[in-house]
């Protein structure tokens, strides 16, 4: 076994046996891991730190070569966001960040701009009235930093370049023009300025991003295709997702 000492963000955790947890971690040195921390159940204090989902800490943890899950030595607090955590609704949108994070990056392959992306969100997040905005800032950002963003730079089918009207396919992964519309008859139209705030967002860094405004028809259908794609891609939707729109439709 290797040790590693390293900046970390909780993705989440879950119990294991009756005295310790296994946290899912993402990190400054090599991306998302598994983490046993022994004891931390019945001795809270071994660990300086609570462990809870998204907080940022530094770990120690031995790295071991046959097994994916690695044992954490050490867990030293760096910052909670406390007033994150007093909000339920940006307690349910960091949820949400964190299991798409889990959803869309692979094991223990290093990925610093999304890491950073974690770090400029949270605090942002806890500070920002628009969690909403937040919350399509980082699902855009992380499927262009993992490689999985739509393709709306050109026609998907035949690359040509689109300058007017435009039809979404899930299937084939972006934008298809109107000579090209038949190859998936699912695909459904989107407006130009959805297109235009997707690919804004993709080429200016998160801080910028902030300052966009969204007219409230551009947010909400840039909410349901985010989430379309993200649907069909991953074949699943979001647990996190369900329970914030349960909240939202029940206040």
């Amino acid at each position: 076994m290797s040790i590693h000492k390293t900046d970390a963000i909780v993705l989440s955790r879950r119990n294991f046996r009756e005295t310790s947890i296994i946290a899912n971690f993402y990190t400054a040195e090599l991306g998302k891991i598994s983490g046993l921390l022994k004891g931390i159940r019945t001795d809270p204090s071994k660990f300086a730190s609570p462990v809870e989902p998204f907080s940022y800490n530094e770990i120690v943890f031995y790295k071991k070569r046959s097994s994916a899950l690695h044992l954490v030595s050490q867990c030293d607090l760096k910052e909670n966001f406390n007033s994150l955590r007093q909000d339920i609704a940006r307690v349910g949108v960091a949820s949400i960040l964190m299991e798409l994070v889990e959803g869309v990056c692979a094991p223990e392959d290093r990925n610093e701009d999304i890491f950073n992306l974690l770090l400029n969100t949270l605090p942002a997040l806890a500070a920002n009235n628009n969690p909403q905005k937040i919350m399509a800032i980082f699902k855009i950002k992380t499927l262009d930093f993992s490689g999985f963003k739509p393709h709306l730079d050109s026609c998907v089918s035949c690359s040509d370049k689109i300058l007017g009207e435009s039809k979404f396919s899930l299937a084939l992964g972006g934008l298809l023009c109107l000579r090209c519309k038949n190859k998936d008859f699912s695909a459904r139209s989107i407006f130009r300025g959805t297109v235009a705030t997707i690919l804004h967002i993709e080429k200016n860094d998160f801080k910028n991003n902030l300052n966009l405004g969204m007219n409230p028809q551009i947010e909400k259908e840039l909410k349901l295709v985010l989430n379309s794609f993200l649907n069909f891609h991953l074949g699943k939707e979001l647990k996190s997702e369900k329970v914030l729109s349960k909240l939202t439709a029940a206040t």
